[in-house]
């Protein structure tokens, strides 16, 4: 019987042996509190602030650091999310994000932001339209005026230009329609300057003046039917993409909740000017708000 106990007795000390190794080796490979989520992000929320403005919110509730290892357009950091090591990326709502999710890289893509797209125009401003609130009256007299309009060709100008003709009830054509031949985007507000045209663009670009405003004017703004909504993304867990997956599902939650939507419109409250540069997707009111 003695040797029969004493072998239970190992047996026993091996399983607990076993179990320890185990739960030691799962510790050191889990994430820890302490490991930044590794984010990548369109290049308009660092070059206004607005990601660091927001994601010190998130660090100072969880202690969760945010680290930011590709910015720029959808196309450059949609790249580096592919190739792994990101934890979430957020960029406007397009195929681009879709197909992330499609492609299986990518889970839970929910909205948390917006930003706006602004009518630019001659400083004389043929169809006049400077101070309207309705991007969709606008075009009518843009249209009306048979002002020359630029058709600009990235995707956001094209979705919102859409949607206002749309709104306006027309069908737009003829000659005042000049398509976008532009060298590049960045060149379009140029390009329609020298034909005394509108135009279309984001109100960060031309604020930051990555697009050059060679003497237009921003002349109709603060219409909500001319913004675009922004897009978070999970790195899939399944597909070992990212190092954090929890800390990013806390991002994530983070900038969807009513705390990072109040985050977000206070730094726009605090930028001034005529018109936020970025919308929470709802209206929140920050009154009274810690």
């Amino acid at each position: 019987m003695k040797p029969l106990l004493q072998r239970r007795r190992a047996l026993t000390l091996l399983a607990a042996s076993i179990l320890l190794v185990s739960q030691s080796s799962c510790h050191r490979n889990s994430p820890s509190a302490a490991d930044p989520v590794k984010v990548a992000i369109i290049g308009g929320f660092m070059t206004t602030g607005m990601w660091e403005a927001v994601t010190a919110e998130f660090t100072r509730e969880t202690g969760i650091p945010v680290e930011v290892v590709s910015t720029g357009p959808k196309e450059i950091i949609d790249t580096a999310f592919r190739k792994g090591g990101i934890d979430l990326i957020t960029m406007h709502s397009s195929d681009v994000a879709t197909n992330l999710v499609a492609d299986g890289l990518g889970v839970a893509m929910r909205p948390w932001a917006r930003n706006e797209l602004v009518i630019v125009g001659p400083s004389d401003d043929p169809a006049r339209i400077r101070g309207l609130k309705s991007g969709a009256e606008a075009v009518a007299r843009i249209a009306a005026a048979k002002a020359s309009f630029v058709e600009a060709r990235n995707v956001g100008s094209q979705t919102v230009c859409a949607r206002l003709w749309k709104l306006a009830g027309i069908h737009p054509e003829g000659g005042w329609l000049i398509p976008d031949e532009s060298p590049a985007p960045q060149r379009v507000v140029e390009f329609a300057s020298a034909r005394h045209a509108y135009v279309i663009v984001g109100r960060i670009p031309m604020l930051s003046g990555k697009i050059p405003n060679a003497g237009m004017e921003i002349l109709v703004e603060g219409d909500p039917e001319m913004r675009r909504p922004y897009v978070v993304i999970e790195a899939n867990p399944a597909k070992r993409l990212g190092n954090n997956p929890a800390g990013a599902k806390k991002l994530a939650d983070f900038l969807t909740s009513p705390a990072g939507q109040i985050a977000l419109s206070r730094f726009a409250e605090r930028q001034g000017g005529n018109a936020p540069i970025f919308y929470p997707v709802a209206p929140v009111n920050t009154t009274h708000q810690g």
